[in-house]
């Protein structure tokens, strides 16, 4: 008999060089390379030449990709008013699926091949940088902009976001974006792999992604995870905020548990890291400290079960000490996987694989008579 797998998990559907998962013992690798070192001595513009292209630049590779990619910062006129024109209260994400929607209807008859695809991706992560600062911008009352070029990717959009920063928070979204940047093919991967295996362009692949990534149950996961420790409040109220959602009402625990991973996400480190230094006012306090305990407490109730706190617990709690307020989370969450997505996108049609195409099983009603 056919058997389904329900979430197609445990379904390969490629062979990858990108990204290697280790669940059981909290690994995980770009390239080869520990996700954590990546984070803390690369920039995004280094790892993202790493996962496209297969290789850390030099001086010069690295230069020309940031040459390309600053070319690229400038929105034509088109972008701009639409990002002017959609309502003020309109999902951050959502815009960010519309600009690239109607920048893929200009993308007529795109070929993909080794060449044509090494000058488009400088191209799409410059547009995204642009888009998603200037989301930002509008949602704030602010005029959109032309980003200027900063000393890295990093701090062109913080820069393009604030007006000005500082290097602690450059370097904390900095590693947010490595940290984030791939993790095999979660489902927004999948959706845009779904679009691309039909050789449609790369704009049309990172609208499908991105229309994944807005499901609470993915990309929305930092949000959810902030939402909670808004709702405890106090650490004082964690325990028996516990009790009532999580034991009696059995909620789920929103940052805690993963379909890969059966220890701690190798990624928490680093968030929890930069959690810990950008924490700084009373407010920022709280919330680390209504964390920490709502983990320990999770963690010693779920984690024999192979539970453990992944990456989305402390992720918002960076982004919000940046400067983000929540409805942004997911949309940074969606600027951080662009290059991941391109680089599978890449390794997948380049190496000319099969339209995907999956079957499903009938389980209705016969043969039936028709009467009217």
């Amino acid at each position: 008999m056919t058997e389904i797998s329900p979430g197609l998990e445990n379904v390969y559907i490629k062979y990858t060089e990108l990204t290697y998962i280790d669940g059981d013992n909290g690994i995980m690798r770009y390239r080869g390379y520990d996700i954590n070192e990546l984070a803390e001595k690369s920039s995004f513009e280094e790892v993202s030449y790493l996962m496209l292209f297969g290789e850390l630049p030099d001086e010069k590779e690295l230069s020309n990709f940031k040459n390309k990619i600053n070319n690229n910062l400038k929105l034509p006129d088109y972008m701009k008013n639409i990002l002017k024109n959609l309502p003020g209260e309109a999902d951050s994400l959502g815009i960010l699926q519309t600009v690239l929607s109607a920048r893929s209807s200009i993308e007529l008859n795109y070929k993909y091949s080794e060449k044509n695809d090494k000058e488009l991706i400088p191209e799409i992560l410059g547009n995204v940088l642009s888009i998603v600062s200037n989301i930002y911008r509008i949602k704030s009352g602010k005029a959109i902009i032309d980003p200027i070029p900063g000393k890295n990717y990093a701090e062109t959009f913080l820069n393009a976001c604030f007006d000005k920063t500082d290097d602690q928070k450059i370097d904390a979204i900095d590693a947010a974006l490595i940290l984030y940047m791939d993790h095999e093919i979660p489902a927004s991967t999948t959706a845009a792999l779904v679009t691309a295996s039909t050789l449609s362009d790369m704009y049309s692949s990172l609208v499908s992604a991105v229309t994944a990534l807005r499901g609470p149950l993915h990309g929305g996961a930092a949000e959810g995870a902030y939402k909670q420790f808004l709702e405890i409040k106090t650490p004082e109220n964690v325990e028996p905020w516990f009790k009532k959602n999580i034991i009696e009402d059995k909620k789920r625990l929103i940052g805690l548990g993963h379909r890969v991973y059966k220890t701690y996400d190798p990624r928490l480190k680093s968030f929890k890291k930069y959690a810990d230094k950008l924490s700084v006012t009373p407010e920022q306090k709280n919330i680390l400290e209504i964390a920490k305990k709502l983990e320990e407490l999770g963690v010693k109730t779920f984690g024999p079960k192979g539970i453990y706190t992944n990456t989305d617990f402390y992720s918002g709690i960076v982004f919000n000490a940046i400067g983000f307020p929540l409805d942004m989370f997911t949309t940074l969450f969606g600027l951080s996987r662009i290059s991941g997505i391109l680089a599978h996108i890449t390794e997948y049609v380049e190496k000319q694989e099969k339209l995907i195409r999956p079957r499903a099983i009938y389980n209705g009603y016969d043969k039936r008579e028709y009467k009217k």
